[in-house]
Parts: C-alpha cells; sequence; structure tokens
C-alpha cells in the first residue's frame, strides 16, 4: 500500500500531504531562481533521497508540478524548468 496519499505532519510540521510538500518546495526553488527556465530537474529517485521520500512520492510531486505549469517532461530525455509566461501591463 502506497503512503504518498495518507495525510501527515510534513517535515515542516504542518498537516498535508507530502507531495504537495514536496511539489512546494520545488516550486520554491523555482520561484527563487535556484532552479532557472530550462534547467532540469533532478530525476525523481534523487528527489526521493534528497528530500527522504519514496520514490511515488517524487513522482507524485513531479505531476503536481506539471500540472501548476512549472515543469515539462521531455520523453527520454528528463524534466525541465518550463519557461514562464510573460505578465504584461
Amino acid at each position: 500500500m502506497s503512503n504518498e496519499n495518507v495525510q501527515v505532519h510534513t517535515p515542516g510540521g504542518a498537516p498535508g500531504y507530502v507531495y504537495e510538500w514536496l511539489a512546494d518546495q520545488l516550486a520554491a526553488r523555482i520561484e527563487a531562481g535556484e532552479l532557472p527556465v530550462h534547467c532540469p530537474l533532478p530525476n525523481e529517485r534523487t528527489l526521493a533521497e534528497e528530500y527522504g521520500v519514496s520514490l511515488g512520492t517524487a513522482r507524485h510531486a513531479t505531476r503536481v508540478l506539471r500540472a501548476r505549469g512549472l515543469v515539462v517532461t521531455v520523453r527520454s530525455k528528463g524534466t525541465y524548468v518550463a519557461q514562464r509566461p510573460a505578465t504584461g501591463g
């Protein structure tokens, strides 16, 4: 049975899903410019090891980032930080 959909106290101490916490951590790194546009995201296995989560949780977090439009996945190439649309006025 997978634990990725179990609500827990995340490493930040707040209740929530671990995959959401991980997606938020990665989104913050993207927003801060630590992971710039077109930069490859660490692979899911590396993310799982770095953050101490399961591979399934890392995969789920990557799907969340894709749904948010923060990353794009190129088959057989990897996952990259997406170009953000310009907000103009």
